[in-house]
């Protein structure tokens, strides 16, 4: 009896599995055969936070379904402050220091000078 070759379908879909991280969209895959393609990423152990993305930005609801079943989540990736977000943090912390020694130090002044510096809307350091 002669061999008969693997259908051209089943060639397809392994050829798609070896290639899979480096597709960008399969929303013009049919139904049927993503769904063939999803439990074989599966098996094969190529499910990537990627692939994932890609497979549940089809909307297919048997996909969906599946992730939903099997608990599968992706990974969420934490923010990290940028160099523009930690200055702004460092600039507040000083003001709120400068601030409340400030304040520390208006308190030590007398009445009289007191409610003269903050009158004139000049607060010098040198008149403390």
């Amino acid at each position: 009896m002669p061999m008969q070759p693997p259908p051209l379908l089943s060639l397809t879909i392994v050829s798609a599995l070896r290639h899979i991280a480096h597709f960008s969209d399969l929303s013009a895959v049919p139904d049927h055969i993503l769904v063939e393609l999803f439990w074989k990423t599966l098996q094969a152990g190529k499910l990537t936070e990627k692939v994932l993305k890609l497979f549940m930005a089809t909307g297919n609801e048997e996909i969906l379904s599946f992730v939903h079943r099997l608990n599968i989540k992706p990974i969420l990736t934490p923010v990290l402050p940028t160099i523009a977000f930690l200055l702004t943090m460092m600039a507040q912390t000083i003001v709120n220091v400068v601030t409340e020694a400030f304040q520390t130090n208006l308190t030590g002044l007398s009445g009289k000078r007191r409610q003269k510096l903050q009158d004139s809307g000049r607060l010098c350091w040198d008149e403390i």
